[in-house]
């Protein structure tokens, strides 16, 4: 998953915003702090997703040239499931009675922050009806 940004110079450094996040926004002295910062700041964003349990926009497609911020596989692998339990309106607690497991344990697994291996997200996808698949491009 790979977020586009726009960068803009400002007089003390560097400006980025998402378009699809508009939450995410920051700014480093060098280019290479703003794309930094610009990581971190997309992930705190998504927490707040994660928090309401609102689906997450799925990036747009990039204009040539234009940088991105990508995700590890196992948060894009979240961001997935937690958009599948908000269209198929299912509750964390709804989630853990399916996988027959404690609610602390979806909940961990909801956590952007919290090493989960990805095998446990594809099994939450499946007890929802849905399949993760990786591509390799």
């Amino acid at each position: 998953m790979r977020y586009p940004i726009t960068v803009e110079k400002t007089g003390t450094g560097f400006f980025v915003s998402f378009q699809d996040i508009p939450e995410a926004l920051t700014e480093g002295q060098t280019m290479d702090e703003a794309l930094e910062m610009a990581k971190d700041a997309l992930e705190t964003a998504l927490e707040f997703y994660f928090e309401d349990e609102r689906s997450v926009p799925m990036p747009s497609v990039p204009a040539k040239d234009q940088p991105v911020i990508e995700l590890s596989a196992s948060l894009w692998a979240k961001v997935l499931l937690l958009n599948a339990m908000v269209t198929e309106h299912i509750r964390p607690v709804d989630l853990a009675r399916k996988l027959e497991v404690k609610p602390q344990d979806v909940t961990r697994l909801l956590r952007l922050r919290h090493p989960s291996k990805i095998d446990s997200i594809a099994n939450a996808l499946h007890a929802i009806g849905k399949t993760l698949e990786l591509v390799v491009h």
